[in-house]
């Protein structure tokens, strides 16, 4: 990793951050086989940050020096949805195009397992698409498995 990254905690006056990153990097988490608009997934991208800053949650900011470089939104008083055992969940993360590949990431999903183990949750969870082969691999590496799948069929 890079030495000069460090993981805040971060809060309201993150947002403006979270959300242009996380506009600018959404259409990583579509498929290729939707036929998405980028305006709409941006709309998307906003609800779901509107959705967790009404959760219990928490914000994890990837700094070099003071340049935000990463995010991490976790839940952490969200069930599973099939067993309602309690779970730490993260419900999007991005990191600058230009710092990939560079530990930061990882570090923010260290950070947030650090957490939820602080927290007692017994797992954290997560969606990805099939097709985002780098992230697929960070997880894997963190110790991520497969546990459901989404299927779909284009029409």
């Amino acid at each position: 990793m890079n030495a000069a990254v460090a993981i805040r905690t971060g809060d309201d006056r993150d947002r403006a951050f979270i959300v242009d990153l996380g506009g600018r990097t959404v259409m990583d988490s579509v498929s290729r086989f939707r036929d998405a608009i980028p305006a709409m997934a941006q709309v998307s991208l906003e609800r779901l940050v509107d959705f967790v800053y009404t959760q219990p949650h928490v914000i994890l900011i990837a700094e070099d020096g003071s340049t935000p470089q990463g995010f991490l939104l976790l839940l952490d008083g969200m069930p599973d949805e099939v067993t309602l055992a309690p779970q730490a969940f993260v419900a999007y993360m991005a990191v600058e195009p230009e710092a990939r590949r560079k530990g930061i990431g990882a570090a923010l999903l260290a950070e947030a397992e650090r957490i939820a183990r602080e927290r007692n949750l017994p797992t954290i969870a997560m969606m990805v698409t099939e097709e985002n082969g780098p992230a697929l691999r960070l997880y894997e590496r963190a110790g991520f498995i497969t546990e459901r799948r989404l299927m779909c069929k284009p029409l």
